[in-house]
């Protein structure tokens, strides 16, 4: 993996500081107590991925309305394709589904990870 540059570290730790909403629910409610070791606002080459486990190499991108848009979608496409070039998988859940439908996010999460472990 590409080394990360200090403004991307530091961007990272201030992300931390300010997760979304939506960020927080997941990372306090599910993902830090996950038996599997989860970072949050991970650099990853130049990006900064929401949260990231090494040991089955699964990117989760929480994504928001500015996603939507032509910009938005063709920035996350490259996005995921240099974060793919690692070996690394992306899954992306809207806002809104964190939001409204959240205890099945978390089961789609957990089989995600069922998936990869077994491989």
């Amino acid at each position: 993996m590409k080394p990360f540059n200090k403004n991307t570290l530091k961007n990272a730790k201030e992300l931390r500081r300010n997760m979304t909403p939506q960020e927080k629910k997941l990372w306090y409610q599910f993902l830090s107590k996950h038996p599997i070791h989860w970072y949050r606002q991970r650099p990853i080459d130049k990006y900064i991925a929401d949260f990231y486990c090494p040991q089955i190499k699964l990117v989760i991108e929480l994504d928001g309305s500015q996603h939507y848009s032509d910009e938005g979608l063709s920035y996350d496409e490259n996005r995921t394709k240099i974060i793919n070039e690692h070996g690394i998988e992306v899954i992306r859940i809207s806002n809104t589904e964190i939001d409204s439908n959240f205890i099945n996010v978390c089961s789609y999460i957990n089989e995600e990870i069922k998936k990869r472990m077994k491989a």
